[in-house]
């Protein structure tokens, strides 16, 4: 027994694309399947209250059951009682004339979480110091770096400071 892993050989694009149901790595199929749940979220958007349109998402569809995936329990509900009028409005689609039900799922969208900006400061007592050590460095390059890197002292501390 080898246990030398198989090497499949390079494929031309056009060929993955295609949809040949007998290659391995078929994007056909999913391509296809990309575009048709796009037509559906376009045709749905444009058929839709206004105040619904942003909330509604086509999920997917499978073994004939369309999947709709909104923000809110609340447009959930107007779902339920408009599953009639929407599965109407999709069987005038050719893709989707076979549609026998919806599934609905609330997927709550949460911000982006940014995170906090870490802001240090460099306190005059510390430039000071650094300052000094730019004084005894022999090496222009780091000399530069030293006083640039002093120069970035909190402006707004009080002179005043007993650690001064």
């Amino acid at each position: 027994m080898s246990i030398k892993p198989k090497r499949f050989r390079a494929q031309p694009m056009t060929r993955l694309l295609a949809g040949n149901s007998s290659s391995p790595g078929d994007l056909g199929n999913l391509m296809r399947m990309a575009r048709v749940i796009d037509r559906a979220q376009q045709y749905l958007r444009e058929h839709l209250p206004q105040e619904v349109r942003e909330h509604i998402f086509v999920g997917g569809y499978r073994q004939g059951k369309l999947t709709l995936i909104t923000d809110r329990a609340v447009w959930m509900t107007w779902l339920r009682y408009e599953q009639t009028r929407l599965l109407q409005l999709l069987h005038q689609l050719p893709e989707f004339e076979t549609v026998t039900g919806l599934i609905f799922k609330v997927r709550p969208v949460s911000p982006p979480k940014v995170p906090p900006r870490l802001t240090r400061g460099l306190s005059a007592r510390a430039a000071d110091e650094i300052s000094c050590c730019a004084a005894d460095v022999d090496d222009p390059m780091l000399k530069r770096s030293l006083e640039r890197l002093a120069t970035h002292a909190e402006a707004n501390e009080d002179s005043s400071s007993p650690l001064k």
